[in-house]
């Protein structure tokens, strides 16, 4: 069996043929057809004859979506049991879940392509921290700032915002830290200043400190015109709390 096969406008033998070797070799299936769809579990649904896109996973997953939105119109999670049959001369698939019972039927009306793929992928997706992870990664590990930084406060409230962390540094000056899980851009960099004008009212010299993987070459330029500073610091894989030292940048 090959790793990838497709027909288009298969007729209903090939249609029947590609659909017996995909299940049994647990591929993912791709369809583009016009069909029917029933639903009957937690409620029922009729959808009428459309042209749409169905997706089988080896997993069970049955997804069926329209040519708009990102979400599919109807679908199955994982672990439920697809197959075919023929019912009056067309083809009928059917997801059932047991528990909940939940029976999802597919009636092809016409089939423009029918094709499956034998994927191999046995990655975890590794997913970023996020901002809280950041902060709490810098409350363990405060040197990733600069040496003698101590961090005080996170999500402190004041007059123009919510400050993600607020610290001191080693010469006791107020330090402000705006963190960013993602590249950050000109909007952080207006954020930061307008957190440390802030401040700066009641406490004299405050620094800005922007946190961030990584920034736009506009936000970079308006980072040293408004006497801010960066910090490059990656936010922590889930699960992980270590990170290398980072050096300063402005």
């Amino acid at each position: 069996m090959p790793k990838v096969e497709a027909k288009i406008n298969p007729t209903p033998e090939e249609l029947v043929d590609i659909l017996s070797r995909a299940l049994a070799a647990e591929a993912i299936l791709t369809l583009f057809a016009r069909c029917r769809v029933h639903y009957d579990g937690r409620a029922k649904s009729e959808l009428g004859p459309g042209d749409r896109i169905i997706l089988i996973k080896p997993d069970g997953s049955f997804l069926i979506h329209q040519k708009n939105k990102r979400e599919p119109v109807n679908w199955q999670p994982p672990g439920n049991m697809v197959s075919f049959s023929i019912e009056d001369g067309a083809v009928r698939l059917r997801s059932v879940r047991r528990k909940p019972r939940e029976v999802l039927e597919v009636d092809l009306i016409e089939t423009y392509l029918i094709s499956y793929f034998q994927a191999e992928d046995y990655e975890e997706l590794a997913l970023t921290g996020s901002e809280a992870e950041m902060a709490d990664l810098i409350f363990e590990n405060p040197e990733l700032i600069e040496d003698g930084f101590r961090p005080l406060f996170r999500e402190k409230p004041i007059k123009h915002g919510i400050v993600d962390i607020l610290g001191r540094d080693r010469d006791g000056n107020l330090a402000v830290l705006e963190l960013k899980r993602r590249r950050a851009d000109l909007h952080a960099i207006s954020q930061l200043k307008r957190y440390v004008d802030t401040l700066s009212e009641e406490h004299g010299n405050v620094r800005g400190i922007l946190v961030a993987p990584s920034l736009t070459s506009g936000a970079k330029k308006l980072l040293q015109e408004e006497g801010l500073e960066f910090r490059k610091v990656e936010p922590p894989k889930r699960g992980k709390k270590k990170a290398g030292r980072q050096k300063t940048l402005f």
